[in-house]
């Protein structure tokens, strides 16, 4: 069983690059995270439901060449594996997926592998997980109960999508979630929509007297805030050769969490995934560039980032 599982909707992606042609690739935002986590040398698996159909193949071979647990993956024949398309334009990227009626958001409360989330350390989903639908919804707090009540920490990125549901409702139901969170993992823009906050340091507090134990905000270019019972800390960008910063978030979270398994403390988990995030902006796309513990480690000791080791 993995110590880190990611609950939520993995999909494929189309990334149209010009013309008819299409790259095809892998996304969701809790996949996404439990492949950087992986590739930072923790375990990390999914719990997610996708189809019998050929895409749901090809993402139980990308978790394979990820080391990315499948063991609680269930396969529906009665619903396909979601898909989405990327388009770019002047405005940057345009999504449009297809999600409706996915196996993903067919799973409810008694498809929850109990077992497995018992034996993890982190039980980690999203604004996301809460809001493909009311079924899937019911099956994260089903999970994040089970987690508590077998001493698993649970871990939650705010990671809003006006598109799946209205700010309101999002604010509503992400914050009744978060009172069940050890760690907070919400991105500004977000933050300052769901609280109505506009001061970062105000938005750690906001989310700290909700209950979880640590608090990590990302400021994007700016770093991320991060506190714990210690008090809170500014943890500094790296400055980064900005391509890309689809998937940065994703990336922070899988860093900060393989890292606080491995027995860091907060502020060093923190330094650790700034510097990951921003290694992972340097290329295309949410996957591709997710860094390697290596190349992370290398690019803190050359930005002097103490205690990214």
């Amino acid at each position: 069983m993995a110590d880190i599982l990611c609950l939520g909707e993995p999909m494929v992606e189309f990334s149209h690059r010009g013309g008819d042609t299409y790259v095809e690739g892998f996304g969701g935002d809790v996949s996404n995270v439990a492949v950087a986590a992986a590739r930072q040398g923790a375990s990390a698996g999914m719990i997610a439901h996708i189809g019998t159909d050929a895409f749901g193949d090809k993402l139980m071979n990308f978790w394979k060449r990820e080391g990315v647990s499948a063991r609680a993956i269930h396969r529906s024949a009665r619903a396909p594996t979601g898909i989405y398309f990327i388009h770019h334009d002047t405005f940057g990227h345009n999504f449009s997926y297809r999600r409706a009626g996915s196996a993903a958001s067919l799973m409810g409360p008694e498809d929850v592998p109990a077992e497995a989330i018992r034996a993890a350390k982190i039980l980690h989903l999203s604004g996301i997980s809460l809001a493909v639908s009311p079924s899937s919804c019911d099956a994260c707090f089903a999970a994040m109960k089970i987690a508590r009540e077998a001493g698993v920490l649970v871990s939650i990125d705010t990671n809003l999508r006006t598109l799946l549901w209205p700010v309101e409702r999002a604010a509503a139901v992400t914050h009744a979630a978060m009172r069940w969170a050890d760690i907070a993992l919400p991105g500004l823009d977000d933050a300052k929509a769901l609280s109505g906050l506009d001061d970062p340091h105000e938005i750690v507090g906001f989310y700290q007297a909700m209950g979880p134990k640590v608090v990590a905000l990302t400021l994007g270019a700016e770093g991320a805030l991060v506190a714990d019972a210690e008090g809170l800390a500014k943890i500094p960008a790296r400055p980064a050769n900005l391509v890309d910063a689809s998937g940065a978030g994703d990336c922070f979270d899988g860093a900060f969490l393989s890292r606080l398994v491995a027995g860091d403390d907060a502020r060093a988990a923190g330094r650790y995934a700034v510097v990951a995030a921003s290694l992972s902006t340097e290329g295309h796309g949410a996957i591709p560039p997710i860094p390697r513990a290596d190349d992370v480690r290398r690019a803190a000791k050359n930005h002097a980032m103490d205690g990214a080791q």
